[in-house]
């Protein structure tokens, strides 16, 4: 702190109008850092304050939720309607880390081969043209993957879930929400994939054609290779997305209350989900116990960001000579 504070006393001493200007401006830059991290502290602490309340709290004489039980469970009940206090979230972590890295497993290789054939195999024209369809994707908001899941995806899973013989309550279920989610990164994937290819040398790819490769064997070999860092970025940003996803993966899910639930067609639910469809109340166990998953919530998507940028660091950054 006081290292802060003789930074920013630093910053009001200067001799010229030169050093004047760069000081002011290093002092809009301080202003926007640093109210840009007050609205994360601010989000903390709201969401802690009202996440601790089911655990601290008699909850209106339905009794405090055990904290253990709360993150290992394996049922959810809503506690206004069966006055309980059995609120498992254990298979829901299980089933979200399921379903979002199942959604990046089928995501990834395409958004990556998509932006390996919009940057470098795809004719000027036809690329920008893709390039335009990419980013349109991207700009669709999760209440239309979420409509179209319901009004599309859903019938069709349904429909072949009997041909498997196997009942599907309606098609909701752990493929329904991996598809739409599998829609909802693709978009981020591919186009951070592409630039992460594009901003590889000319001279890299010439070197590799120029030493006999093929420019398939360059493309895959030496440019995809060259974009290791940037693809794991995206591949960040996509699992970042679909664990966060709310109302779309809601529509689809179908907000199983046991689990975990692996079958490709068995309904299920995630930590967003589970806390958006509580959101119905104001006050209350139920409304309190939201903020409680949302805190769970930010403790996962920053251990999975945590693990994934070690992997990244390990093997996604190459050097080339």
């Amino acid at each position: 702190m006081k290292t802060l504070i003789s930074n920013i006393k630093n910053l009001f001493h200067f001799n010229n109008k030169r050093e004047a200007l760069d000081k002011i401006v290093k002092l809009v830059f301080l202003l926007a850092t640093i109210i840009s991290a007050s609205f994360i502290v601010i989000i903390i602490v709201f969401i802690a304050e009202e996440g601790i309340k089911p655990f601290i709290t008699d909850n209106n004489g339905i009794g405090r939720v055990d904290f253990w039980k709360f993150i290992t469970g394996t049922t959810w009940l809503e506690g206004t309607t069966f006055k309980s206090n059995l609120y498992g979230i254990g298979y829901i972590i299980v089933n979200t880390l399921y379903i979002a890295f199942l959604s990046l497993l089928i995501a990834l290789p395409i958004g990556v081969l998509t932006a390996l054939f919009i940057a470098k195999i795809a004719p000027k024209k036809l690329s920008e043209t893709l390039r335009t369809i990419i980013e349109l994707l991207a700009a669709i908001p999760s209440i239309v993957y979420g409509l179209f899941g319901s009004g599309v995806l859903l019938p069709m899973i349904y429909n072949l879930a009997k041909s498997f013989g196997v009942q599907s309550p309606g098609g909701n279920s752990v493929l329904a929400t991996v598809f739409v989610l599998v829609l909802m990164i693709l978009p981020t994937i591919t186009a951070l994939s592409e630039v992460a290819i594009r901003s590889v040398g000319k001279e890299i790819e010439q070197g590799s054609l120029a030493l006999g490769a093929t420019k398939t064997q360059t493309n895959f070999k030496v440019i995809l290779t060259s974009a290791k860092s940037g693809i794991f970025s995206s591949a960040i940003l996509g699992i970042g997305r679909a664990l966060g996803e709310a109302t779309a993966v809601s529509l689809v899910a179908g907000n199983s209350r046991t689990g975990p639930n692996f079958g490709v067609f068995d309904i299920t639910s995630t930590l967003t989900s589970t806390m958006l469809q509580g959101l119905k109340e104001t006050i209350g166990i139920d409304y309190d116990i939201r903020f409680s998953v949302g805190i769970i919530l930010m403790i996962v998507i920053l251990i999975t960001n945590r693990g994934l940028n070690y992997v990244k660091r390990k093997i996604g950054n190459v050097d080339v000579k």
